[in-house]
């Protein structure tokens, strides 16, 4: 498990320092996942110790929310001024993601049906 963890952390690492050395507009840790999922589809599969961790993080994930329930609570006040643009955000980023996802599922469904032979 300790090696799993380290090879997560090792990759979340290595996103940072792209993503400082490259000036990236993206966050380290999603360039870390861009690399991990990049060498475990050249790899062909995911190791059982890494998968095993991944589910053992997965498992108490909700331990996670918890600095950002207090972030939350530390900036009510300015919640309570900007709650209209934080609100619309919120909205219509759920709804871009609702519709891209729809268009990507049609777009699969559709090639999935293609490949098909027809009686």
């Amino acid at each position: 498990m300790l090696g799993a963890l380290t090879l997560l952390l090792l990759f979340q690492l290595a996103g940072e320092v792209l993503v400082q050395a490259l000036a990236l507009p993206v966050p380290g840790p999603v360039v870390g996942m861009a690399l991990l999922l990049t060498m475990l589809v050249l790899r062909g599969g995911v190791p059982q110790p890494l998968s095993d961790t991944a589910n053992g993080v997965l498992s108490h994930l909700s331990i996670l929310f918890v600095p950002g329930g207090v972030g939350v609570m530390l900036y009510l006040p300015r919640l309570r001024e900007e709650w209209l643009p934080i609100v619309a955000s919120l909205v219509l980023g759920t709804l871009l993601t609702l519709t891209a996802t729809a268009l990507v599922l049609r777009a699969l469904h559709r090639r999935q049906q293609d490949k098909e032979p027809r009686p």
